[in-house]
C-alpha cells in the first residue's frame, strides 16, 4: 500500500468508519511491517473501536520503530489501563511524562494521578507524590482566592459533580443531599452536566440553588462560587472527574472537603478534610495524606436505592449443580493479582464457573486478551463466561446468575459491591493494603457482613472455598440479605448527613 492508500485509511478513520480503516491499516502493515504510520494508525483505529486488545500490539509495534514517540506511549498506556494492565500502563505513562513535550507530559501526569491507586506495584508514598506533582503542575502560577466565612443564618454548602442525572451513580450520594436540614443549610448543587432530577433520586427543595457549569473554566467557576459566599465546597467525584478537581486549587470557599472518588490522598493543598472511616483508611496511613482525615462513625459511602430493582432470586447453584462466581467490576480493575486470585478460587472449587460482565467485553480483542491472561493462570475458557454491556436493569439482573461476587484487587468495587449485596449476592473481599482496596470492606462492615472480609488473598481463597460447600446456607443468606442490608448503617445516608453537617460546621468555626 502506498502513501496515498495510507492517507485513505486515515480518512476512513477520521470519518468514523473504523472497520474499513482497520482493514486498510492491516493490509498496509502486512505489506510494509516497518511502517510506523501504519502501525500507529492501526492502533488508533482499534482504540477508537474500543478494541484495546488489538490496539496494544499495534501501538507496541509503532513504538519499537520509534521509541521516542511519547504521544504514542500515552495512547498505549490508555489502552493497557482500559483492560486491566494497570502496572504496565503506569510504566508507560511515567516514561511519557519523563520524555514527552509539554502537552504530552501534562496528559501523562494527569492520567498517572488518576490511576495510581489501582497499581498493585505502587505504595502509599508513590501515590501521594504522583498526585502532589500533578497538583503542583496544575497550580503553577495560580493565586488562591481564599475568601473568609461570612456569618449568616445558614451555612452555604456547594456540592459539585458531573453525574447528578445518573441514578445508578447518585444512589451513593443523593440520600445525603436529600437529608440536609434546609433550616440550617443552604444547598448549591453545581452540575457539570444535566441538573439533578427526580429520576436520579433528587427531592426538589424550592430553596436549593442549581448551577449548570459544564464547560466553564475552573478559574471562572471559582470566582462565581466566591462571589456567592459559599462557606463549604464539597467535591463529589474526585478522580472520577479529574478535569474539575483542580477547582480546589483556587480556594473558592473558606472550607473545602473531599468526600468521594479519591481512593487515597488527593495530593492537593487547600483541603480542610478528607472524609473516610475506620475501615477505609488506617491511622498509620495518615502521614501519606496531604489533607486532614476526618472519619465518620460508619461507612463514608452509604447508599440508597430509589429506583426499581429486580427481585432477589435463589442462588443459581441450586439448579445448576455448580457454583458460579462472578464480577461486574470495570475491566480496568481486572489486574494480574485479581485474575490470579480468581483463578485460584476456581481451581479450589471443582466444577465452578466465573461470570464476568463489563462494557469492554463487548469487543472481541478485549475478550481474547482476558482469556489469554486466564490461560497464563492455567484456567481454560470452558470455565469462564464473558458478557458485555447492557442496561442498568439488565446488569442488576445478572446477579440472578451469580452465587458469589468476587472483588478485585487492589482497586475494589464500590457501586458494584452495593448492587451485588442488594441483589442478595455475598461479596467476598479482603482487608486490602490501601484505601482503594478497602471500599468493599467499608460497605460490608457497615452492613454487618464482616464475615465476607478475608484478612488477605489466601484467606479470600479459603473463604470462597468454604462458603461454596453449603448451597443451602447460601440460599438462606440470600433470602434475608436485602432486608437486613436496608436496615443497616450501610443504607442510612441520613446518619452520614448528620455527621457531615457537624464536620462542616466544626471546620468553618475552627
Amino acid at each position: 500500500m502506498d502513501q496515498t492508500s495510507l492517507a485513505e485509511a486515515d480518512q476512513q478513520h477520521l470519518a468514523g468508519r473504523y472497520d474499513e480503516a482497520i482493514a486498510a491499516y492491516e493490509a498496509h502493515v502486512a505489506a510494509d511491517p516497518a511502517s510506523f504510520d501504519g502501525w500507529n494508525g492501526l492502533g488508533h483505529a482499534q482504540a477508537s473501536r474500543l478494541e484495546y486488545g488489538g490496539a496494544i500490539p499495534a501501538l507496541r509495534n509503532a513504538l519499537r520503530l520509534r521509541p521516542d514517540e511519547a504521544k504514542v506511549r500515552v495512547n498505549l498506556a490508555k489502552a493497557l489501563f482500559a483492560i486491566g494492565h494497570v502496572s504496565e500502563a503506569v510504566r508507560e505513562y511515567a516514561r511519557a511524562w519523563r520524555e514527552g513535550d509539554g502537552e504530552t507530559r501534562a496528559a501523562a501526569l494527569r492520567n498517572l494521578a488518576v490511576i495510581a491507586p489501582g497499581d498493585p506495584e505502587l505504595g502509599h508514598a508513590a501515590v501521594r507524590e504522583i498526585r502532589r506533582y500533578w497538583a503542583e503542575a496544575e497550580g503553577a502560577g495560580l493565586v488562591p482566592i481564599a475568601p473568609r466565612h461570612r456569618p449568616g443564618a445558614k451555612l452555604r454548602l456547594a456540592y459539585y459533580g458531573a453525574f447528578f442525572d445518573r441514578p445508578n451513580w447518585m444512589k451513593m450520594y443523593m440520600g445525603v443531599i436529600n437529608a440536609h436540614d434546609r433550616t440550617r443549610f443552604e444547598l448549591h448543587l453545581v452540575a457539570d452536566g444535566p441538573p439533578p432530577c427526580a429520576a436520579a433520586g433528587y427531592c426538589d427543595h424550592p430553596e436549593d440553588r442549581i448551577w449548570q457549569v459544564e464547560g466553564m473554566p475552573n478559574a471562572e467557576l471559582a470566582r462565581h462560587l466566591a462571589e456567592a459566599g459559599i462557606d463549604v465546597l464539597v467535591d463529589l467525584n474526585g478522580y472520577s472527574h479529574p478535569a474539575r478537581l483542580p477547582l480546589l486549587l483556587h480556594r473558592a470557599a473558606p472550607v473545602q472537603i473531599a468526600w468521594n472518588g479519591m481512593y487515597g490522598t488527593t495530593g492537593f493543598p487547600h483541603l480542610d478534610a478528607l472524609v473516610g472511616d475506620r475501615w477505609s483508611i488506617l491511622p498509620e496511613e495518615e502521614s501519606f495524606c496531604s489533607e486532614p482525615v476526618r472519619r465518620v462513625g460508619q461507612t463514608y459511602l452509604p447508599f440508597r436505592f430509589f429506583y426499581p430493582t429486580p427481585p432477589v432470586t435463589p442462588p443459581p447453584c441450586l439448579e445448576a449443580g455448580h457454583i458460579t462466581f462472578g464480577s461486574l467490576n470495570s475491566a480496568y480493575k481486572l489486574t494480574d493479582p485479581t485474575l490470579a486470585a480468581w483463578a485460584a478460587v476456581l481451581t479450589a472449587v471443582p466444577g465452578s464457573r466465573l461470570l464476568l460482565r463489563n462494557r469492554a467485553l463487548d469487543h472481541a480483542s478485549n475478550r481474547a486478551d482476558l482469556l489469554a491472561r486466564f490461560a497464563a493462570q492455567v484456567l481454560g475458557p470452558e470455565r469462564i463466561i464473558l458478557e458485555g454491556g447492557g442496561s442498568h436493569e439488565d446488569f442488576l439482573a445478572t446477579y440472578g446468575r451469580i452465587d458469589f461476587a468476587l472483588d478485585s484487587f487492589p482497586y475494589n468495587g464500590g457501586t458494584t459491591t452495593a448492587e451485588a449485596l442488594w441483589q442478595g449476592v455475598p461479596v467476598l473481599t479482603t482487608i486490602g493494603d490501601r484505601w482503594a482496596g478497602r471500599t468493599s470492606r467499608s460497605i460490608l462492615m457497615a452492613a454487618g457482613l464482616g464475615e465476607f472480609v478475608a484478612p488477605d488473598v489466601a484467606g479470600f481463597i479459603e473463604l470462597a472455598t468454604r462458603l461454596s460447600r453449603d448451597p443451602q446456607d447460601l440460599a438462606r443468606r440470600r433470602e434475608s440479605q436485602r432486608a437486613a442490608l436496608a436496615a443497616s448503617p450501610a443504607c442510612d445516608p441520613a446518619a452520614l448527613c448528620r455527621e457531615l453537617e457537624a464536620i462542616y460546621q466544626e471546620t468553618v468555626a475552627s
